[in-house]
């Protein structure tokens, strides 16, 4: 089983920002525990700052993997081209927010990416990321 998870702008800073939202854990740290915890999964990771490179990745990854976990970060709320890239590609895609964005600003309240998922976890922190990939397993 391959899946890809893709992140977005400021998800390299975690571990460092905002440790009482975000946790003090790096990325890095957590996807290697989830590639030892699950190897029979191929993973792919890929994090950029950039909406157009994510676009990219999606395009790239999604015809060939079984599923994307994908954490938009602020473009959850205010990117259609990346609603529009999903909407595009045929592999399913699982919304993943390590913060519960309904309890922070009400801007954050609204996911353009959502109706193009198949579902999404919210405010469980590092954890959303295995439960999205529960999702894919058989």
């Amino acid at each position: 089983m391959k899946i890809a998870i893709i992140n977005g702008p400021n998800l390299n800073l975690l571990g460092k920002r905002e440790p009482g939202i975000y946790g003090n854990e790096s990325f890095e740290e957590y996807y290697k525990a989830l590639q030892a915890k699950y190897p029979a999964v191929e993973f792919s990771y890929f994090q950029s700052n950039v909406e157009g490179e994510l676009i990219n990745q999606l395009h790239q990854v999604g015809f060939e993997v079984d599923g994307i976990l994908i954490n938009a970060g602020a473009y959850t709320h205010t990117s259609v081209a990346i609603r529009d890239a999903i909407a595009g590609i045929k592999s399913p895609v699982v919304e993943i927010h390590i913060s519960n964005v309904y309890a922070r600003e009400s801007f954050r309240h609204t996911s353009l990416i959502a109706p193009k998922c198949v579902g999404g976890i919210f405010g469980l922190g590092m954890k959303g990321y295995e439960l999205g990939l529960q999702y894919f397993l058989p």
